[in-house]
């Protein structure tokens, strides 16, 4: 595994909310998913974590090989993007 330098994760993290947000406004509008907001939030967080993964694999690495910082910094991220997720739809 190779080891990802912070510019590489901002990258991913900014592709990532963008297609975050793109789901999100689908999901919102167009799918009817059990369990309401929450399961349609469920439904994104899981799919954020997929993603996530699946772009890290692709720099050939891992939410696992990450430093600390790089972690946290992913955990903030996901944090702001849910809040602002929960802000413009939960009304």
């Amino acid at each position: 595994m190779k080891i990802l330098s912070e510019n590489g994760l901002e990258e991913i993290l900014s592709y990532l909310e963008k297609s975050i947000n793109n789901l999100a406004k689908d999901a919102f509008e167009n799918l009817e998913i059990d369990g309401g907001f929450e399961g349609i939030e469920n439904f994104l967080q899981n799919q954020y974590d997929l993603r996530l993964e699946n772009l890290l694999l692709a720099k050939n690495s891992s939410v696992h090989h990450l430093e600390s910082g790089l972690k946290n910094k992913i955990i903030q991220q996901k944090q702001i993007i849910f809040e602002k997720i929960s802000k413009q739809y939960r009304n």
